[in-house]
């Protein structure tokens, strides 16, 4: 069955590892002949949750940024892929804001099942990618259909390209192919 992958990087560093990771994903989900489009939050202006919950009646935010597209590709796509660098044993800053924003879906009709975190970090230990895991997690435990159906984690990279021949680039294809 054809599916809607979204893969969203949102690391604020173009081309760095996370961003490959994401590449990866999107190139193994082609393969299998899903329709994916990925959305790169370098170049984006997403501001910080107000927390005034107008979302909550309206289905829309009050901020108007490059968040609400966003959120609006989320409610269509059947697959959710979130790529990040790991920043102090957590998602980025950028990942988190657009989950507080994409507050809009928790009442919403949204489609998607699966959501996917792929993650590199400088520090090489399996554990590093916990908390980004416990935060997403908690972003979907919100999402009663949705669940977290995987996760890649590249330890050990830190500059762009050094993630160039890691495992976890075969290991993000290899996901992106099974979905």
């Amino acid at each position: 069955m054809r599916k809607q992958i979204l893969v969203i990087s949102t690391s604020p560093r173009q081309g760095g590892n996370s961003d490959t990771l994401a590449d990866a994903f999107v190139q193994g989900a082609r393969e299998a002949g899903h329709s994916v489009e990925k959305v790169s939050l370098a170049d984006k202006t997403i501001g910080f949750c107000r927390g005034c919950l107008t979302c909550v009646k309206t289905r829309q935010c009050v901020i108007h940024d490059d968040a609400a597209a966003i959120a609006q590709q989320m409610l269509t796509a059947d697959v959710l892929v979130f790529a990040t660098p790991i920043y102090y044993y957590g998602m980025c800053g950028q990942m988190k804001t657009l989950l507080d924003r994409a507050n809009p879906l928790y009442s919403a009709a949204y489609r998607f099942r699966e959501v996917y975190l792929l993650a590199a970090a400088a520090e090489a230990e399996q554990h590093t990618v916990d908390g980004a895991v416990t935060g997403l997690q908690g972003w979907i435990d919100c999402f009663e259909k949705a669940r977290l159906a995987g996760t890649v984690f590249a330890g050990g990279v830190t500059s762009v390209g050094e993630i160039q021949g890691h495992a976890a680039l075969e290991q993000a294809r290899e996901m992106g192919k099974r979905v």
